[in-house]
């Protein structure tokens, strides 16, 4: 497990953090539509190319989350993606799982598949050139939810999940993200959260899946999006660290947060907060943002090659301004520079 931990260890550098460049077709089309782009398998590899090429993200991105086409996708210099990216020193990564599914018996709850030929898949994609995976599970609070079976057996999905991944000598990011919407306060997505984490550590254990060697991937403690009162910067540090310091174990080299709904700037002062607030931090308090550090160069690229500098740039700035989130060295002046 030693490359394992290694692994883990450099995909949470200092100052550096994971894109998220899993989007699934469906997902990537709607993103695309937002800025008047079809979604089309030429437009994703012009998309990701001008991303994976970016003079100077290998400063601050560790990793990159591939999804099924795109690590089988080439630049348009003929270099594969995966092999691209370790020429800059970042590491490619793959998310494995097939979505989340409606669980049963249990309405407005979902369990996420892909477990099945896991194995062969992984050996594939080792093969291909990833040296970590990720596999998401979807909390939804409610009044009644989430319920003692959902947290069960999408933790026992996740464990099973890192332990084919570490089988197959990759660094398994475990992602049990407890969606915000809704109109909860951030009391009850502190008590979600501290549950589904608990849950998961559990079976991570019981499958004997090496903490070492693996990153956890979780939502940050806010309030429900639809909630009226919503928590300041300071008291989502506050509610984040403490739930993290509750439930996971010093072991493990570092978590990334998801950005999820929050807008890029929101992400990025949360994770700064998080960084600066005192008391012991065992783990690197790292980023694994997909919106967040995508969608301002969405929005300067809009399909065009003439724009390729300008997203660019975009996407830059966001790396930057994150990478100075993980040293609590960020301030909203530094937006404007």
């Amino acid at each position: 497990m030693s490359d394992l931990a290694e692994t883990a260890k450099a995909l949470v550098a200092p100052g550096k953090g994971i894109l998220a460049a899993d989007e699934s077709e469906g997902t990537i089309a709607k993103r695309f539509a937002a800025v008047g782009v079809e979604s089309t398998e030429a437009q994703r590899r012009a998309y990701r190319d001008l991303l994976f090429t970016t003079p100077g993200a290998g400063e601050g991105i560790s990793g990159v989350i591939l999804y099924d086409e795109t690590i089988r996708q080439r630049s348009a210099d003929g270099t594969p993606f995966a092999e691209l990216l370790e020429r800059q020193g970042i590491i490619p990564g793959i998310k494995v799982d097939r979505g989340a599914k409606p669980l049963a018996l249990c309405p407005g709850e979902t369990v996420t598949e892909g477990l099945d030929g896991l194995r062969a898949r992984f050996e594939e994609y080792r093969a291909l050139g990833a040296r970590f995976a990720k596999w998401r599970a979807v909390i939804s609070i409610g009044p009644e939810l989430p319920t003692a079976t959902c947290l069960s057996v999408n933790a026992h999905a996740l464990a099973r999940y890192a332990a084919l991944a570490q089988e197959a000598e990759l660094v398994p990011i475990v992602e049990p993200e407890v969606l915000m919407d809704g109109d909860h306060t951030i009391g009850r997505s502190f008590d979600v959260t501290s549950r589904t984490q608990r849950a998961v550590f559990e079976e991570l254990a019981e499958q004997h899946v090496s903490l070492e060697g693996m990153l956890l991937k979780p939502n940050m403690v806010l309030s429900g999006y639809d909630c009226p009162e919503q928590a300041g910067v300071e008291e989502v540090a506050d509610a984040t660290l403490r739930c993290l310091r509750l439930e996971v174990p010093s072991e493990l080299p570092g978590i990334v947060f998801l950005s999820g709904g929050q807008s890029d700037v929101e992400a990025t002062g949360r994770l700064n907060a998080i960084n600066a607030t005192s008391g012991p931090k065992p783990w690197e308090l790292s980023f694994s943002y997909g919106r967040a550090l995508q969608s301002a160069a969405q929005g300067a690229w809009r399909g065009e090659s003439a724009n390729v500098a300008a997203a660019q740039a975009a996407y830059l700035h966001r790396v930057r301004m994150n990478g100075a989130a993980r040293c609590a060295t960020w301030s909203p002046e530094l937006e404007l520079g």
